[in-house]
């Protein structure tokens, strides 16, 4: 049926592209909830009042993530390309396109992730703590599973923004949808190409707003 509202999209590049697309949003979105967690963690415990209270590590995590956070992704690209070139070889392809999605949306993250942190009711802590919980028991057993319904919903968000960062990504030939729809579809011209671009990133973005929502709702005990 596509193929007859579309007759003018090559549908071999059109699953490539798709799939280079969720090759790209699986890593990073994997990627950067990790190291979004370790640096939210970070910001969270070296605060004023927190368990390892550190002034210096708190300052140098937080410029760190407000730089990275504050550069606009399509320029993070252009300035992570000798950076690229070395861990990755290449700067064009999926696979090249990751340093710059992870470093690009792991700050955003990790502010996401303090933030959830900050809203735990400090009574819970405090209660752990009297039953005799050391501070990493504290960060197991206490915040991570307690804020772990904003940390779903807060990944879910930052997921969305990277399907979009893949297909900027696209524009200097990171691959794609985001390629598919620059190339093919708006320098050759072939609207067929754009639309059906659009419609597919529509779609994966659907999707992972459902998938998150599930998983916020069944993780959530309130």
């Amino acid at each position: 049926m596509l193929q007859n509202l579309f007759p003018n999209a090559d549908w071999a590049e059109i699953w490539k592209a798709i799939i280079d697309t969720l090759y790209m949003t699986a890593i990073s979105v994997v990627a950067t909830f990790i190291l979004g967690i370790i640096l939210g963690l970070l910001l969270f415990v070296t605060a004023k009042g927190n368990m390892f209270e550190n002034v210096v590590i708190y300052k140098c995590v937080s410029a760190i993530v407000n730089i990275f956070r504050s550069i606009p992704f399509i320029i993070l690209i252009i300035l992570l390309i000798p950076f690229t070139m070395i861990i990755v070889g290449t700067m064009l392809g999926s696979t090249a396109a990751l340093p710059a999605l992870i470093i690009g949306s792991a700050p955003f993250y990790a502010r996401l992730v303090e933030i959830a942190l900050r809203e735990i009711d400090k009574g819970v802590i405090e209660a752990a703590q009297a039953m005799g919980a050391n501070k990493w028991q504290i960060i197991w057993k206490v915040l991570l599973p307690e804020s772990m319904p904003a940390l779903v919903s807060g990944i879910t968000v930052t997921s969305i923004a990277l399907v979009g960062f893949t297909a900027m990504a696209g524009a200097i030939g990171a691959g794609g949808l985001g390629t598919l729809a620059y190339m093919d579809g708006y320098q050759r011209g072939n609207r067929d190409v754009t639309l059906l671009s659009t419609i597919f990133i529509l779609i994966i973005v659907f999707i992972l707003q459902i998938i998150g929502d599930y998983m916020t709702k069944r993780l959530d005990k309130r």
